[in-house]
């Protein structure tokens, strides 16, 4: 059987010949010799006296002004019987009027989740009580104090300040803005009763100790 050759044509190979680049030293150089030279500044102080010391004599101010700046606070005694607390002014609770906690005292006021269905000048009897302290003893309650209460007075039935609501959502073309008052109200704590039956953990003096 016979087998036929084909010729074979070899091509000549091209090589790509770049034009020669400069050294790294000698650009280095070329591009130092290029820039400028680096300026050196110098800061020159202006020489100044330095200025004398100055005495100072304090005066003690003289009058009702002098009067003024010693006035001591007065003890918080005082200012409970100064607001009305009178002889429950050394007693306080710490009672819970729906899902919040507030400390409250004999005469003084606090304010209060909106109450529904109380008026002005309803008197109210708060039964959730978990903490009544005295001077001298501590009723603490697991989880309240048993048969004790708070008692106070509605006075007023309002709202907070202004809160403004602001919804924005990008790319969607959607902006809301709404004013909301929250509704409180304000009861005028009266007095703290039926903690005297429950057991009583004596509060030591620091002092004596």
């Amino acid at each position: 059987m016979a087998t036929a050759t084909l010729p074979l044509r070899l091509l000549t190979s091209k090589t790509l010949t770049l034009p020669s680049l400069p050294s790294a030293r000698g650009s280095f150089a070329s591009f130092a010799a290029a820039s400028p030279a680096p300026r050196r500044w110098r800061l020159l102080a202006a020489a100044e006296e330095a200025p004398e010391p100055v005495e100072v004599e304090f005066v003690e101010p003289e009058g009702e002004a002098a009067e003024e700046e010693s006035a001591v606070p007065e003890p918080v005694e005082a200012q409970l019987a100064a607001a009305g607390a009178g002889k429950d002014a050394d007693i306080f609770a710490v009672v819970m009027i729906g899902s919040r906690q507030y400390i409250v005292m004999p005469g003084r006021y606090i304010y209060t989740q909106r109450l529904k269905g109380a008026n002005v000048n309803d008197e109210i009897i708060l039964n959730k009580v978990l903490l009544v302290s005295t001077r001298d003893k501590a009723y603490i309650g697991m989880p309240v104090v048993t048969n004790a209460a708070v008692h106070a007075v509605v006075e007023e039935q309002g709202r907070d300040d202004k809160v403004i609501v602001f919804k924005y959502k990008k790319k969607k073309k959607y902006q809301r803005k709404l004013g909301h008052r929250q509704p409180n109200t304000r009861l005028r704590i009266t007095g703290i009763s039926g903690y005297e039956e429950y057991p009583a953990d004596p509060i030591l003096d620091p002092a004596a100790a």
